[in-house]
């Protein structure tokens, strides 16, 4: 059996998450001898929150359809996303250290122990 068009069905689900369309970048490696499929997809940085969505509900939903569409074929689907397209030129990615506050919310102070 031919396998899915992978990328299409990707792009299909991620695309409406996108204020730009055109910096999605679709990377997807097949391996037939063993039936699975690697799927790397990239676009701008600050539309990632979009496509994870709150919780990230959204890729993983995304993640869902596509490993059920793969299985219904007898592949196995793997999706990872990467920080940002090329297009995004400029616009690096910082890995985070630890829990992120909104910037100029304040710090609440911490209670001093009682002696």
């Amino acid at each position: 059996m031919d396998s899915p068009d992978f990328p299409g069905l990707v792009q299909f689900l991620v695309e409406p998450f996108l204020d730009s369309p055109d910096s999605l970048r679709i990377d997807c490696e097949k391996n037939v001898a063993q039936s699975k499929v690697w799927i790397r997809i990239a676009f701008k940085g600050d539309e990632r929150g979009k496509v994870f969505g709150r919780g990230g509900r959204n890729i993983q939903a995304i993640r869902t359809i596509v490993r059920a569409t793969a299985a219904l074929s007898g592949w196995s689907a793997y999706v990872d996303v990467y920080g940002a397209s090329e297009q995004a030129s400029g616009s690096e990615q910082r890995p985070r250290s630890g829990p992120q506050r909104p910037p100029g919310k304040p710090q609440k102070p911490r209670p001093r122990p009682r002696t």
